[in-house]
């Protein structure tokens, strides 16, 4: 799945994503680092995975969304 970088906290590689739907998803550092990344921009389209439904949804992975 798709989303747009909306946070992102370089010292606690933490932050979160706004899905197409305009839907706010949390990540933490386990899944920052997950995907390889060393930084993370604002705006920036990234590829995500999630767990869970509903309230308990979180990113498991995301990496920069490539062409």
């Amino acid at each position: 799945m798709q989303a747009t970088a909306f946070t992102y906290s370089p010292e606690t590689r933490s932050g979160s994503v706004l899905l197409d739907d305009g839907t706010p998803l949390a990540f933490d550092a386990a899944a920052f680092d997950a995907g390889g990344l060393l930084l993370l921009r604002p705006g920036q389209r990234v590829r995500i995975e999630t767990e869970g439904e509903g309230e308990a949804r979180r990113v498991v992975f995301l990496t920069l969304q490539t062409f």
